[in-house]
């Protein structure tokens, strides 16, 4: 019976991703739009929505944060929290970092997975 619900919300997750993906798609074009027109770099928000689009069509998993954001003499990286596995209760579901690299149009060149965690644990205190 928990593997039906949690298969169930994960579906509803992804569906409600999509629904929010094709908004994306439309604000994205019309920035695309907006920014060969006056020939700038994208905007940093352009560049987060994108780079999250992006890496979920890669990976199939739904990004939840973006917890670094830094701009590169190539480009910028950031880090992308992302939902790997659900779980009941959430605080047991794992979560991943993703470092991810784009290039200075917005457009992902690379990512890896530097950390996997539990929702429910905090990073051990470093000094």
């Amino acid at each position: 019976m928990s593997n039906t619900s949690n298969t169930s919300r994960a579906s509803n997750s992804r569906k409600a991703h999509e629904s929010h993906d094709s908004h994306d798609s439309h604000e994205s074009g019309e920035a695309d739009e907006a920014r060969e027109s006056t020939g700038d770099r994208p905007r940093p928000m352009e560049v987060l929505r994108h780079a999250r689009t992006q890496l979920a069509e890669l990976t199939g998993m739904a990004p939840e944060s973006v917890s670094s954001f830094e701009q590169t003499e190539g480009g910028w990286t950031l880090e992308v929290e992302v939902l790997e596995i659900a779980r009941v209760p959430d605080t047991m579901s794992l979560l991943a970092s993703y470092r991810v690299e784009l290039d200075s149009e917005g457009e992902l060149t690379g990512y890896r997975r530097v950390r996997r965690y539990e929702r429910g644990r905090a990073d051990p205190h470093r000094r």
